[in-house]
């Protein structure tokens, strides 16, 4: 029953949930019912309009795409769901039922223990840690395995979102307050942290100064997003054609998915204000509320989406220059066989918690970007085989053809199942079951204690000033 109430609620898209659960939130918060009715509703339309920008990268760069494969004869055998297969999955299973109640438990008791000072209402992206546990549940057997995938997940990626909620409130304007507890971002800020570094002992790389605001300044027209998306949009619009006489026939239609290119790079940081202005009121008024009913509360971040940030220069940049590159891995990399396709629109938000390490430096984040693309890749085709199981299972009884596989492929998704977080704990717990488990746990637990100590001191030292 709890599956189909899930099911049904998830069903709705985030774009129908979102202003419903905020609105209420906002309410429980003591926000104005117009307030907190009108947060909702610009929270929901951001989700609108992301979607509708997502659709139609995903549309003009699908078609695009899949002509590249055919007139190249690429032989890839991981067919890519993309997010929404992802989403489907997670929530339509035993784990994915109960996932929200049980991690907002966690949440507030990691609070009480001050273990977190983050506080998570990204409740859209809870089906992140739906995802690891659902896929541990179909490879196990177990719900009880799947569940504790998912809360190992979930404990690190709070754990992860602390540390870097002062690089991230520093390095992102009117971000105050706010952190970004999703795995699939905070995944990534081990390799940020590390190639960051490597790079700036490499002499010459450490002065290379590339940012977007700086390619702007220096190439002017040409340094902008809506400029690269146009030429990125072209060249791939010419590698559909055979031929140089069939590019001449179809011109139109190459200029068209430029255009599109460049409308996807102007239009996403114009719909993130939306975001902002919604989620932002409803993060302050939480904040207010903690502060006043309990002590030590102030230091509290506010778990938000990272929709909020994925419209900073940098990443439309990166993530623009890393589609051709992702493809061109795809193809050349032993062993993968998995082709992102409709995966590309999830590129955006491999980079929030990355520009805080590198800067907001294009080369930089480049570099990281394209580590990370290559480990996905392969970390994709790895869990392909479950990602499969977990899918069609899902299919056979919802009907939902978001999870359907063409026949002869496998299914795979680089916005989650690329992510180095839920790889780590699925292979731990399903290779090394108890062994691997006993690691995670330790390896838990000794982040817990740590962060505490870093809460506790920094509690002490506010409190001496």
């Amino acid at each position: 029953m709890m599956e189909d109430v899930f099911s049904y609620i998830i069903g709705l898209g985030a774009a129908v949930m979102m202003p419903v659960i905020f609105t209420v939130l906002g309410l429980c918060i003591g926000i104005k019912f117009a307030d907190a009715f009108k947060s909702g509703l610009k929270v929901g339309v951001g989700f609108v309009g992301l979607s509708v920008v997502t659709a139609l990268l995903t549309s003009a760069l699908g078609p695009a795409l899949d002509t590249v494969v055919n007139i190249y004869h690429l032989q890839l055998r991981v067919f890519d769901m993309g997010w929404p297969a992802a989403a489907s999955v997670a929530y339509n299973t035993a784990v994915g039922a109960l996932i929200i109640p049980v991690c907002i438990g966690v949440n507030i008791l990691m609070l009480l223990t001050k273990t977190t000072r983050t506080v998570n209402i990204d409740l859209w992206n809870y089906w992140h840690f739906a995802f690891i546990g659902a896929v541990i549940y179909f490879a196990s057997d177990s719900l009880a395995w799947g569940f504790f995938g998912a809360i190992v997940c979930y404990i690190l990626t709070l754990i992860i979102a602390d540390m870097t909620a002062g690089r991230f409130q520093k390095f992102y304007k009117d971000m105050d307050g706010i952190s970004i507890p999703q795995p699939f971002c905070a995944g990534f800020v081990p390799f940020a942290w590390g190639i960051n570094k490597v790079l700036d002992r490499i002499p010459g790389v450490e002065k290379l100064e590339i940012d977007a605001e700086g390619m702007k300044r220096k190439f002017g027209l040409m340094g902008e997003p809506l400029f690269l998306g146009v030429v990125v949009g072209i060249v791939i619009g010419c590698l559909t054609c055979e031929t140089w006489n069939r590019i001449v026939e179809r011109i139109p239609y190459i200029l068209g998915l430029g255009i599109k290119m460049g409308a996807v790079m102007e239009l996403i940081p114009r719909v993130t204000v939306l975001f902002i202005e919604g989620l932002k009121p409803i993060s302050d008024a939480t904040r207010q509320l903690i502060a006043g009913r309990f002590k030590g509360a102030e230091g509290l971040n506010i778990g938000m989406s990272p929709a909020l940030v994925i419209g900073h220069p940098t990443t439309l940049v990166v993530s623009l220059l890393l589609i051709p590159a992702s493809l061109i891995c795809a193809v050349l990399l032993p062993g993968n066989q998995f082709l992102p396709l409709a995966s590309l629109a999830g590129l955006f938000y491999v980079f929030p918690l990355v520009l805080p390490f590198t800067k907001g430096n294009v080369f930089k984040t480049f570099a990281v970007g394209l580590v990370v693309i290559v480990l996905g890749l392969y970390m994709v085709t790895g869990l392909a085989d479950w990602f499969s199981l977990a899918a069609c299972d899902v299919y056979r009884l919802t009907g939902d053809s978001a999870v359907a596989i063409p026949e002869g492929f496998g299914g795979g998704s680089l916005d989650f199942a690329g992510s180095p977080l839920a790889w780590i704990i699925f292979r731990l717990v399903h290779n090394l079951k108890w062994i691997g488990s006993g690691v995670l746990v330790l390896a838990t637990m000794a982040m817990m204690w740590w962060n505490r100590m870093l809460i506790v001191r920094n509690e002490k030292g506010n409190g001496d000033k």
